[in-house]
């Protein structure tokens, strides 16, 4: 569980790519930006981690030195709802990301669940149960400790990652959590998140099912996104103009229910964007007298 509000990137930021630095020196950087977040982006791996163990337990060393809460967003090549051939390969995947994950001291593996396809919802959710059940027992028989699958909310009506799925997910299969992109509900239900009681109400929907320390400490994804009739379409930038949801009533409710999310950015300004989340829940810290 996080101690407090946490922000970050979602992967690296250009500007450390510039410096040609590994990744393992990362949470240093982020140290001084005053960031305390880091979503390892695993997404373009296959059946084996694409990363050393050594370098994985560098970066363990170094997030827990400069004090960087760490998590891992799995392979992008992950469909839990497909053919029988298809989820016995992205079962192998996601563990592969776990594993790598339990080496580094990650805390979730966030995941896409998978696309409906020819499959009923009903249908595509059971297939998903059961194949992520199957990779929490690959887990266990492999001795990780700490990590947890996330299936993550997602922002295209193909794709199984409704709210109401996620949540039933984590009601039925063990070492999971949800992993909440605001920004992918509000493309994905044509923009929803427009008031502070909408934000609410996807709280309560939270807590009431998974009760309340998971809502206190829910891992997050944020970013400003332009959707069509489909769902998502590309991520925009906290200053660009006219494009939702609007982070201050997140942050708002952050402070008011005195919450402690993880808050992964995920616009195309990765770090930039980070610091001007945690900017603005800090103020309305200030604002309510809490800080």
């Amino acid at each position: 569980m996080a101690d407090r509000p946490r922000f970050g990137p979602a992967g690296v930021p250009p500007a450390f790519k510039e410096l040609k630095r590994p990744v393992v020196e990362f949470p240093k950087y982020l140290h001084e930006e005053g960031l305390d977040a880091f979503e390892y982006q695993a997404v373009r791996w296959g059946p084996k981690p694409q990363m050393r163990r050594e370098d994985a337990e560098t970066l363990s060393v170094n997030a827990g030195k400069y004090d960087v809460w760490l998590t891992v967003h799995g392979s992008y090549f992950i469909n839990f709802c497909g053919d029988r051939e298809t989820v016995e390969a992205s079962k192998k995947r996601l563990v592969a990301c776990a594993t790598a994950a339990s080496w580094m001291g990650a805390h979730v593996v966030v995941f896409h669940p998978g696309f409906y396809g020819r499959r009923s919802a009903g249908e595509a959710l059971e297939t998903c149960v059961e194949a992520m059940s199957g990779v929490v027992e690959s887990m266990r028989e492999m001795g990780m400790v700490g990590v947890r699958l996330g299936p993550e909310t997602t922002g295209k009506r193909s794709q199984l990652g409704s709210l109401d799925e996620v949540l039933t997910l984590c009601e039925r299969v063990e070492l999971s959590e949800p992993v909440i992109d605001w920004s992918h509900i509000h493309a994905r239900e044509g923009g929803t998140l427009k008031r502070l009681d909408d934000f609410r109400r996807v709280m309560e929907e939270v807590e009431k099912r998974l009760g309340t320390e998971v809502l206190r400490n829910l891992h997050c994804h944020f970013t400003p996104v332009e959707f069509t009739e489909k769902g998502e379409k590309r991520h925009h930038t906290m200053s660009e103009a006219g494009f939702g949801p609007d982070f201050g009533f997140l942050a708002s409710l952050i402070v008011e229910m005195g919450l402690r999310p993880v808050l992964v950015c995920e616009s195309p300004v990765l770090d930039v964007d980070a610091r001007r989340m945690r900017d603005i829940v800090l103020r309305e810290l200030e604002r309510r007298g809490k800080r």
